[in-house]
């Protein structure tokens, strides 16, 4: 059995459909899951809850913990290490091993031309210190010996079909397909790495059906050559037919748009990851499996003709 902690996301929407090419016993574990394979059992649970999360992992071999908390750093700071602690529980009394679906804020801002998985870990977000904190309680119990578990990390990401979740798909690609202008955070001139869902979804997949993987932390394949801000708005435009147009965004207009958009609420601490350039590099996955990242303007051809090839804007 293959559980997904968390299920009814972006990531564990994807993930779910690569389960599929190794089991047909698919765990789907949220407050009120919906299935995303025909063959799906899905399993209600409180990951809050202790009780509930070691009845949701009971007779899975791997579990996946791809929840996503609202992005509230209160909640964030509450309920991360509840979830961890209670999911690390669970699985060392199933014998479960984990993989821990995590992004990259607990790493240094120095390291952002380039960021690998040896990174300096030296959040400077409020955000990146409760991913900083339940990174080190989850390999601080793999060092212990009290469970198996690896660490998969994405970049941002983007992908068909996210909606309220993708900063890329409420600011560039719903207003270009509005006839308003794309926005983009501090500067246009600087490189910005973003992780293809399907992509991340195959190589969680993978990672947690190879027992070489576990102990240790994974970037998942993401493309090398990532476009600048202006260039994912001219690609993004040019793939759906309109006129490119460009707002950047300062930081009194991200507190702004968040009373309408809940994902740039909290955004200005994050400002940091846009005034730079954004690198991502996941060539320890991509040489360790031979593993080939979707290019961006295929990623940027399916989205579109996913979403926006019809009078309707999804999100």
């Amino acid at each position: 059995m293959k559980t997904i902690l968390g299920a009814g996301g972006a990531i564990g929407t994807e993930l779910a459909k690569s389960l599929t090419q190794y089991t047909q016993n698919i765990r789907l574990v949220s407050r009120q899951p919906k299935a995303v394979n025909e063959s799906d059992q899905l399993f209600p649970a409180d990951l809050t809850k202790p009780e509930e999360v070691v009845a949701a992992v009971e007779g899975s071999d791997v579990a996946y913990l791809t929840v996503g908390l609202p992005y509230e750093i209160k909640i964030w700071e509450s309920t991360w290490p509840v979830v961890m602690q209670n999911v690390i529980d669970a699985c060392k009394i199933h014998g479960t091993r984990l993989v821990f679906f995590d992004n990259i804020y607990m790493y240094d801002p120095v390291c952002m031309a380039d960021i690998t998985e040896e990174a300096p870990i030296r959040p400077v977000s409020k955000k990146g210190m409760v991913r900083e904190k339940i990174a080190r309680m989850l390999m601080e119990a793999v060092e212990k010996g009290a469970i198996t578990a690896l660490i998969a990390r994405s970049a941002d990401f983007y992908g068909p079909s996210i909606s309220k979740t993708s900063v890329l798909t409420e600011t560039v690609m719903n207003n270009l397909a509005r006839g308003k202008k794309a926005q983009w955070l501090v500067s246009l001139d600087c490189l910005h790495s973003f992780t293809y869902t399907p992509d991340a979804g195959r190589a969680t997949a993978f990672l947690g059906i190879t027992e070489s993987a576990y102990d240790q932390v994974w970037h998942l394949p993401t493309t090398s050559d990532p476009p600048t801000g202006k260039e994912w708005i001219d690609r993004f435009a040019e793939e759906m037919g309109v006129k490119p147009g460009y707002q950047v965004a300062p930081k009194w207009l991200i507190r702004a748009m968040g009373l309408f958009m809940p994902i740039m609420k909290e955004l200005p601490e994050m400002m940091y990851q846009y005034d730079r350039d954004y690198v991502f590099n996941s060539s320890k996955f991509e040489n360790e499996f031979i593993f080939q990242p979707t290019s961006y303007q295929e990623g940027i051809r399916q989205i579109v003709e996913t979403d926006y090839r019809t009078t309707r804007i999804k999100g």
